[in-house]
């Protein structure tokens, strides 16, 4: 499958980009960094593995815009207009909700939620995630 610069991404290259983003390391290294290149071309290359052809321009734009759709209906929903969706947002939410990568605290129905104070961890802090 050929994909340019001015095609769409299919949602298989979407899920695919998700997968890879929800990545313990790769969420790491995403955030907050302003300079990171070398990030997104390493996404392009796990991309290709997964059988997705997009440069790392492409993947970087397809992620600025993932979050800024994500941002603009987390916004509308906190406002109580919840017909604003888009199609990956829960995908999304488990990806963004805690920003940075925390410790996480594991509560009674099995999910894990982010303490409250960043913590400089061990790698295997997050293994649940």
């Amino acid at each position: 499958m050929e994909s340019g610069a001015g095609k769409h991404w299919t949602e298989e290259e979407v899920k695919a980009l998700l997968s890879v983003w929800s990545e313990k390391n790769i969420r790491k290294q995403l955030h907050g960094t302003l300079r990171n290149k070398g990030i997104f071309i390493y996404i392009a290359k796990r991309l290709q593995e997964l059988g997705v052809c997009r440069d790392w321009k492409q993947c970087r734009a397809k992620y600025k815009n993932l979050k800024y759709e994500y941002r603009t209906v987390k916004y509308a929903h906190n406002s109580g207009d919840v017909t604003k969706t888009m199609k990956f947002f829960h995908d999304l939410d488990a990806i963004l909700r805690y920003g940075p990568v925390t410790q996480l605290a594991a509560e009674e129905n099995g999910r894990c939620s982010a303490t409250e104070t960043q913590l400089n961890t061990s790698p295997t802090t997050e293994r649940t995630q």
